[in-house]
């Protein structure tokens, strides 16, 4: 007889979107002692497609981070709302988990994603090619539609990641966010977050 699988440990995520202020919420609740996040953004567990989900293995995923001790635990990874089938390997993993999207002005998400990948030297096409002629890309790549960098226009896909999560969760397990919410009022913003994760109201830290 198969080892009972234990419970799941991970119970909240910031799951999109890139570019969009995933990095500011993560640094901002790093800083509140009441909740428990590993010390790394990004631990691309749900999109790793070297796992074998017929029957994952999450010990090394539970392995980063530090005992809850109590508290909400969650992480930040953006790609899981955009790559195809992570948010049901969440769904399987922990029905009940809460999941926050930040979203972003599509355009101004693009943007800024090119951006990052021009100046990282992953792209060497205009912006203007990118989101044109350059979206043929994502039909060579695996999986079929979907790329991990090149994927200026698709991630702005919103309503797509929307009704895959409302066709999983419960609406309230999700709590969605802007990048100008959380840029113009964070104190606001953060409090949200909170209440989300069932944790009383505190000070706002300091600004990123």
């Amino acid at each position: 007889m198969a080892a009972p699988r234990p419970a799941p440990l991970v119970n909240f995520l910031v799951a999109g979107v890139q570019k969009g202020g995933t990095t500011a919420l993560f640094d901002y609740l790093s800083d509140y002692g009441d909740i428990a996040l590993p010390p790394e953004k990004e631990l691309h567990f749900f999109d790793d497609e070297g796992q074998d989900w017929s029957e994952p293995d999450y010990r090394a995923y539970h392995a980063r981070f530090p005992a809850p001790a109590g508290r909400p635990c969650g992480e930040a990874t953006p790609i899981y709302s955009y790559w195809p089938n992570s948010l049901e390997r969440i769904c399987a993993y922990n029905p009940a988990m809460k999941v926050i999207m930040v979203l972003r002005d599509p355009v101004q998400r693009a943007w800024s994603h090119w951006r990052m990948e021009y100046a990282r030297g992953v792209e060497t096409h205009p912006f203007a090619w990118c989101i044109r002629e350059g979206r043929q890309r994502l039909f060579a790549a695996d999986p079929w539609g979907h790329h991990r960098e090149f994927s200026y226009v698709e991630r702005g896909f919103y309503a797509e990641q929307v009704e895959r999560l409302l066709g999983l969760f419960p609406r309230q397990q999700l709590l969605f966010l802007t990048s100008d919410e959380l840029r113009g009022d964070p104190g606001s913003a953060l409090q949200r977050v909170r209440g989300f994760l069932d944790l009383q109201q505190a000070p706002t830290p300091a600004a990123r």
